[in-house]
């Protein structure tokens, strides 16, 4: 009964074999091995962006910041909405590496801006002239931090209205797999067709040992990109090791099939919550995140009887938890969970 985290899980057997069929013999470093040549190919092949520039690290926060170092300078704005993993659980790193941008919060439910959010803050930015920060980027993320999803036109609307101001477009796509599975759309559509420019396209959460894309649809700015990620201290001598994982999680696709089971086990709790009197739930429920509020005392005797979440206090007499499925979790676990929580409440 472990919904604490997508990282908690363990790596999925097919990223371990690979990994260790990576380890017979030598290989050439940095990113120079066959298997790195293997990936931009599926990458590219996966999101049809013949031209696209792909760079592997090891970490979602890598990714992330320099993602938005590459496109926003140190007197820029990264517009993100105002619970997103870059503002909230980054410790500060897109500050860091592009050297003092500052992130605008926008409002919006449900995880989610909108352009009714977003437009009032991008005509605001910058009306000071020299004085004032300057506009510099639009980040989003999908799945959101509220475990909700945005669709192809949502991105879309949000990106054109960016793009009318000036601006490039990122996306931290850690759960980006399970986006793809709940919207039903292909990669491309999530992506750079809906004006996306730059994507942080996850595998750590989704069954791998610790590996991140960063996917650059316009292929210009992709020398830069190396020598940021060299300079940052993100560029593996032992690359082959983060190849091999990002090999083996697209390859026939494993990773679809791995957030495909994650979004299941979701739902199956998400509907197995919301028949539980006392219980709701704080956000629609689209792929494997969920939070969920009961009342006070459900926490500590959920915790006794074994579970594992991230629980937060809410008003007087209620108790909130988030609650993750993952790659591996199974009917079993989401019912025993379930009858656990009908002893709780």
């Amino acid at each position: 009964m472990f919904f604490a985290s997508d990282n908690s899980s363990g790596a999925a057997p097919e990223i371990l074999a690979a990994v260790l069929a990576a380890n017979d013999g030598p290989a050439p470093s940095y990113g120079a091995d066959a298997l790195m040549e293997r990936v931009v190919a599926q990458i590219r092949q996966i999101f049809e962006a013949p031209e696209a520039a792909v760079y592997l690290v090891a970490t979602g926060t890598a990714a992330n910041a320099l993602a938005l170092a590459l496109f926003c300078p140190p007197w820029g704005a990264v517009f993100c909405q105002d619970k997103a993993h870059v503002a909230e659980d980054e410790c500060n790193a897109p500050e860091f590496f592009t050297g003092g941008a500052k992130l605008v919060l926008v409002p919006g439910a449900d995880g989610k801006m909108t352009p009714a959010t977003l437009a009032p803050q991008l005509a605001r930015i910058g009306a000071g002239g020299v004085h004032s920060l300057q506009k510099g980027l639009l980040s989003l993320t999908n799945v959101t931090e509220a475990g909700t999803v945005y669709t192809p036109a949502e991105t879309a609307s949000l990106a054109a209205l960016a793009r009318a101001a000036g601006l490039p477009c990122h996306l931290d796509g850690a759960r980006f797999a399970n986006a793809v599975v709940a919207t039903g759309a292909s990669p491309a559509e999530l992506t750079w067709k809906a004006g996306v420019d730059i994507l942080s396209f996850g595998g750590t959460k989704n069954g791998c040992l610790g590996v991140e894309a960063v996917v650059i649809f316009d292929p210009a700015k992709a020398w830069e990109f190396e020598l940021r990620r060299k300079r940052a201290g993100h560029l593996v001598s032992k690359h082959r090791f983060l190849s091999a994982q990002m090999a083996a999680y697209l390859q026939d696709g494993l990773w679809l099939r791995l957030a495909a089971q994650a979004n299941a086990m979701g739902a199956r709790l998400a509907q197995g919550l919301a028949r539980r009197g006392g219980v709701t739930l704080a956000h629609p429920v689209a792929a494997n995140m969920m939070f969920a509020e009961w009342p006070a005392g459900t926490t500590a005797r959920l915790e006794a009887a074994g579970a594992r979440f991230y629980g937060w206090p809410l008003a007087e007499g209620r108790e909130g938890a988030r609650l993750v499925t993952s790659w591996n979790s199974r009917a079993d676990e989401i019912d025993a969970f379930l009858q656990a929580l009908d002893a709780a409440l």
